[in-house]
């Protein structure tokens, strides 16, 4: 092999370097934005996740309005957190709360419905397909 001059070598090492995907990179995550508006059919996605990969649908929605949410999938650990904007705390979560919500919103603004795996079957490097079934009513007239 021919003697390049340090430049050189170290140009290519800082390209291979920025260029390779590494092993401690952050799993992947599908993001979507899902547009509902009140009163429509069900809107529903459908994917799959692989490991620790997930899958985040934001939706937009006003307080007192219903957002339904519905998972269907073939793998018993796959579940769906729904996050609130602003706050640290998930609105819901399904590993605890099933794979069902059926709510009113608390606030306007854009929530967050994250589809993942539990760690049980991330760490298999598990599979799930699913689908999600969401809609958005609006507030009861009082």
């Amino acid at each position: 092999m021919p003697h390049r001059p340090l430049p050189i070598r170290a140009s290519l090492l800082l390209a291979a370097l920025v260029f390779a995907t590494p092993a401690w990179s952050a799993d992947p995550i599908h993001k979507e934005n899902v547009t509902l508006t009140a009163n429509q059919a069900t809107h529903t996605v459908k994917g799959k996740i692989k490991g620790y990969a997930t899958a985040e649908y934001t939706v937009s929605g006003k307080a007192g309005q219903t957002l339904s949410v519905k998972l269907k999938t073939n793998q018993p650990s796959n579940y769906f957190n729904i996050r609130q904007p602003g706050q640290d705390e998930a609105l819901f979560i399904g590993s605890t709360s099933g794979n069902t919500y059926q709510a009113a919103l608390p606030a306007d603004g854009e929530y967050t419905v994250q589809v993942y795996l539990m760690r049980n079957a991330a760490r298999r490097n598990a599979v799930a397909n699913y689908s999600l079934e969401m809609s958005i009513k609006e507030a009861a007239a009082h």
